[in-house]
């Protein structure tokens, strides 16, 4: 059951400054629904904006790490951070990108013993140390990942994901966002 949060409620859609209604029609078109998130953010504009902005950045471009892989960096670091929506919501968005209706629940519960590659293994342990102990990353860490294969701009990307959604989980919990109910069914069965 969605439950819409009393102290900050979304505005109505129609309220919004046009280009961010605009964009929740775009998504509510793709999508079928509007995630929360957007409903919630957009009680501030501008840091819907700006906020949106940098997660394109991050979760949208190419580079070393494949889009399932930077989902499960979000999922599994949103677990360890206690984030209901965002384990909910790109839980529905790796099981898509991944091809994979399992990866997951076993990530969001103990990544170490998913069926993962020694390679996203190495990636979510330096994701998890962002998340939880950035202040203990050393060289040893990014000598770990280049072991792996892993570059300084994958790094980076590792680091900045970690970062950017520590900042989501905890606004999704002061908001007490819920993940809309569409979310948990997305990418359990073969269509």
């Amino acid at each position: 059951m969605n439950q819409t949060p009393k102290r900050f409620p979304a505005p109505p859609i129609d309220t919004l400054p046009e280009d961010i209604r605009s964009r929740l029609l775009a998504v509510q078109e793709k999508s079928g629904f509007v995630p929360n998130v957007f409903l919630t953010l957009a009680y501030r504009p501008d840091e819907f904006r700006a906020f949106f902005a940098y997660h394109d950045a991050l979760m949208e471009k190419d580079g070393g790490l494949t889009k399932a892989e930077r989902e499960m960096i979000v999922v599994a670091t949103s677990s360890a951070n206690q984030c209901q929506y965002c384990v909910i919501a790109h839980g529905a968005i790796l099981r898509i990108r991944a091809k994979n209706p399992l990866i997951a629940d076993q990530i969001a519960v103990n990544y170490r013993k998913a069926d993962i590659t020694p390679r996203q293994r190495a990636m979510l342990d330096f994701a998890m140390k962002v998340s939880l102990d950035a202040g203990t990353i050393s060289e040893q860490d990014f000598a770990d990942l280049a072991s792996h294969g892993f570059t300084d701009d994958d790094a980076w990307d590792i680091a900045a994901i970690s970062a950017f959604f520590a900042l989501s989980n905890r606004m999704a919990n002061v908001t007490a966002m819920r993940p809309n109910d569409e979310f948990y069914l997305m990418g359990r069965l073969p269509k």
